[in-house]
């Protein structure tokens, strides 16, 4: 190796060194004590006294809103007689954008009458998380729910195992589809995608995430996507009962963390006919670092916290996210500011839950780990989350999986009395339609309305409380229909449900 070339390899080593000691000298920066930014919103809410009518209120399920689901057996699918050939998609993103994205691979399949090859999920950039579908989703009855509706399979038969993942990213493919446009409509795959499949038998589409339209598509194909959302969708058997275990313990907290281990099938056996259950309330809290460098927000970390966020914006994004232009004040004037955990504990307390409440954190890590937290403790001192529930044996089952840990999350959010998100995201629009099908309890915090209020820092509790309870007087659950271009997958209504 030249000199030149070992002098320029010492200068990137040298440089990688001073960005490492600056990381590390704001890191240590950054975990220097969080104080509350609410003091005197939060002495009052610890001190707090919920009245028994307003406790009972909120813990009240909903009423029937006049939809339900579908009934399926109305319209019996079938399938074509001849299939075109084989569809491939390859879906990025986190769980719930590659759970969308499975949908409109199935709808896709449907509308060009083609097998649709169980889809691939990418390495996660963010979560450096492998997982397959078979490893989240119950393959089987994916499968099996969908057989009259589109033909599936695991894998490619011999003829075709060249097309893989490996062999698009080496050179341009004659049968890869790689411009298919945002939110493209079925025409578009019929006039585009349809003859590479007559031409070469299979056609497969990188990137796939949002390619398919939510408007003007046949009610048929509408119906099939919500089939595959809320029906065909499940996650594997040993996530789903590692769920129930963790539910029963939310509703019956006399179990103990000595009782919980390898036997937690039996746990949930013992567990259905249990009628003195209690209940609990899932707290989505999205506050990672990503989230907070993203939002160009002050979150009280003072002036080292914001030196580091601006610091990560440059290194992760390199430029593409800037910092915004507006200030603080301006930002959360607006509601474009996510919620601490400190907010979304005054939120809740402000709404009626109490100090007895039991809430489950479903969460990634929290940026600002245990301090940040702290506040949220204080007023819900029985709150739990997937460490505190599960014993080391169980965690191995889900360890460094995010995508596990995430579907988790979500199944224990679909089994809770009430889910609250502290911020917009495809985990929040997911469960929100999810929940909407069933006519579940999900309140939607009023971003704009909770910014301006912690702007005001000589507000009363009274006037606060006032103020929350009936600025989310119509934000708990309450279907809303489904608007041109919006997601059916977060408004069901009135494309996957009908009129009661």
């Amino acid at each position: 190796m030249s000199g030149f070339k070992l002098g320029i390899l010492q200068l990137f080593s040298l440089r990688g060194e001073i960005l490492a000691i600056r990381l590390l000298g704001q890191k240590k920066m950054e975990l220097n004590p969080i104080k509350p930014r609410h003091s005197r919103l939060l002495r009052s809410a610890v001190q707090r006294e919920t009245p028994t009518s307003q406790l009972s209120e909120i813990w009240t399920p909903l009423e029937t809103q006049g939809w339900k689901p579908c009934d399926e057996s109305i319209n019996k699918p079938t399938l074509p007689e001849k299939s075109e050939g084989y569809i491939q998609v390859f879906l990025d993103g986190g769980l719930n954008q590659q759970r969308m994205g499975i949908c409109d691979a199935v709808a896709v399949a449907k509308i060009l009458n083609a097998t649709l090859v169980i889809p691939y999920l990418e390495l996660n950039p963010v979560w450096k998380d492998s997982s397959s579908f078979e490893d989240i989703f119950d393959v089987d009855h994916f499968i099996d729910v969908l057989k009259n509706d589109v033909s599936i399979v695991k894998e490619l038969p011999e003829e075709y195992s060249w097309s893989s993942r490996e062999y698009y990213a080496l050179a341009i493919r004659d049968t890869r589809i790689k411009v298919a446009p945002v939110h493209a409509t079925a025409n578009w795959y019929i006039e585009n995608v349809l003859p590479v499949l007559q031409s070469y038998g299979i056609a497969a589409i990188s990137p796939f995430s949002h390619r398919l339209s939510f408007d003007n598509l046949p009610m048929d194909i509408q119906h099939l996507r919500c089939k595959v959302n809320f029906q065909a969708l499940v996650f594997v058997p040993h996530i789903r009962a590692l769920g129930d275990a963790l539910v029963n313990r939310l509703r019956n907290p006399q179990h103990t963390t000595e009782e919980m281990g390898s036997n937690y099938l039996q746990e949930v056996t013992d567990a259905d006919d249990n009628k003195n259950a209690g209940k609990f309330v899932v707290l989505h809290l999205r506050f990672d670092k990503d989230m907070a460098a993203h939002s160009a927000c002050d979150f009280g970390g003072g002036k080292a916290e914001k030196l580091a966020l601006a610091k990560y914006r440059q290194v992760i994004w390199q430029g593409r996210v800037l910092n915004s232009q507006f200030t603080d004040e301006e930002l959360r004037s607006q509601g474009r500011c996510p919620m601490t955990p400190e907010e979304v504990g005054l939120l809740l307390a402000a709404l009626g839950f109490d100090n007895s409440t039991r809430l489950y954190l479903a969460s990634h890590k929290v940026y600002g780990g245990g301090a940040r937290i702290a506040t949220l403790k204080e007023l819900f001192p029985l709150m739990e989350d997937k460490k505190s529930l599960t014993s080391p044996f169980e965690r191995t089952l889900i360890k460094g999986k995010a995508s596990l840990l995430a579907a988790l999350d979500y199944y224990i959010s679909m089994h809770s009395d009430i889910f609250i998100s502290a911020s917009p995201g495809n985990m929040h629009n997911a469960l929100v339609g999810h929940r909407s099908y069933l006519n579940l309890k999900t309140i939607r915090p009023n971003m704009q309305l909770m910014g301006q209020l912690f702007l005001n820092k000589t507000m009363e509790w009274s006037e606060f409380e006032h103020a929350v309870v009936e600025g989310h007087e119509t934000r708990q659950g309450q279907l809303r229909l489904r608007k041109p271009k919006q997601s059916i997958y977060t408004y069901p209504a009135p494309d996957c449900m009908c009129q009661a």
